[in-house]
């Protein structure tokens, strides 16, 4: 019964406590009323009595003799005794509440605090969802804000993930942490007014801040561009993965390289060692302007060392390899993303001495026109 005492009290929302107060008034005036009428005490008196048969005080000083009497002071002290109760016990449930959701925020906003750098999601929804897979895969520090609390019930909390059920709109809350350490903050919204509001407030107190939109509506993609969103994004059209992608364009770059089959593990080593992801591997075949390409989404060593024994073990797989980059003129395009530009700029470094690199960031056309001079040669 206690159990289901406390349940039911926690879920009264808080204006019964209003409520209560204006029903204890009530029972306060038909006690003073009744104690003067019925009683026949003087109104000192009634106040008197009614306070102290309210509370269950009872001094005895006046005892109810007739039946009504006694019929009156009952349901004035069952009365008091059931307000009363009520009210404290909802007073009570709600500053227990407060003082939760507080020490709560206190602990989520110390773990922050904790957090090198991290990508601010608002909105988890069918697309926030896909978006939070792709950067917990990639080991990224996450801030969520989400307002309906029931959506995000699920995800597990971490050091690196944070969940905010909080409205993004509100209390200026998306605006203190989209500061220095903010990575990028991705809006997967549904509400594209709802999204340009976020946009514009981010915009305000953070000039430097690499926004990227959901834009539910073609036409109000101009919109979200000149409230300073750097990217907008269709979900309906590209696919959710790709706010993370665009998200993530200032610490990823597409590095073009020549080097042959035997030296991909060597490569990837030089990848793993500076905490970046291998997303895909370009083929450019030359004469032909639109690359071969081939998903990978790893930094894991040891995927490259089961890569490499699996090509020792399979000698029909490694000479298909060797097809592949000898058709290719073992000229090929790896997108490569990066906790930071530091960490890119590093392995730059390290991949030159092991590997000529071509270019960075170069388009399938200027690759195109590489492919074509070497098939003029």
């Amino acid at each position: 019964m206690r159990k289901i005492t406390r349940k039911i009290l926690t879920r009264l929302p808080t204006r019964y406590v209003a409520t209560g107060v204006a029903l204890i008034a009530l029972l306060f005036a038909y006690g003073i009323i009744g104690s003067y009428i019925i009683l026949g005490l003087g109104p000192i008196d009634s106040i008197y009595y009614a306070v102290i048969t309210m509370t269950t005080v009872g001094y005895g000083d006046y005892i109810p003799d007739t039946g009504i009497e006694k019929l009156f002071a009952t349901t004035l002290a069952l009365g008091g005794v059931v307000l009363l109760a009520y009210v404290f016990n909802v007073i009570l449930t709600n500053f227990q509440e407060k003082v939760g959701k507080y020490s709560k925020g206190v602990r989520k906003m110390n773990a922050i605090d904790k957090m090198d750098e991290y990508y601010i999601l608002c909105g988890y929804g069918r697309v926030g969802k896909v978006v939070l897979e792709e950067l917990i895969q990639r080991n990224q520090n996450v801030i969520l804000i989400e307002k309906n609390e029931e959506n995000s019930a699920n995800i597990e909390e971490n050091d690196s993930v944070v969940v905010i059920n909080e409205d993004a709109t509100e209390n200026n809350l998306i605006a203190k942490l989209a500061g220095e350490k903010c990575q990028s903050v991705i809006i997967s919204i549904g509400n594209d007014v709802t999204n340009l509001f976020i946009v514009l407030t981010v915009r305000e107190t953070n000039p430097d801040a690499w926004i990227v939109s959901r834009c539910s509506k073609l036409e109000n993609k101009s919109r979200l561009k000149r409230a300073g969103a750097n990217k907008i994004v269709s979900p309906e059209i590209v696919g959710g993965k790709d706010l993370y992608y665009q998200s993530a364009k200032p610490h990823s770059l597409r590095l073009t390289v020549r080097h042959t089959s035997d030296e991909i593990y060597d490569e990837f080593e030089v990848i793993s060692k500076h905490n970046c992801t291998l997303e895909n591997i370009d083929y450019h075949i030359p004469g032909i302007e639109t690359p071969l390409r081939r998903r990978i989404i790893t930094k894991d060593l040891q995927d490259g060392k089961n890569f490499r024994d699996y090509l020792k073990s399979h000698p029909d797989a490694k000479k298909s390899l060797d097809n592949l980059y000898t058709m290719v003129n073992n000229l090929h395009s790896h997108v490569i993303s990066g906790p930071d530009n530091t960490a890119l700029e590093l392995l730059i470094k390290d991949l030159e001495k092991k590997e000529e690199i071509i270019g960075k960031n170069l388009s399938d056309k200027e690759i195109a026109k590489i492919t074509k001079k070497e098939l003029e040669k």
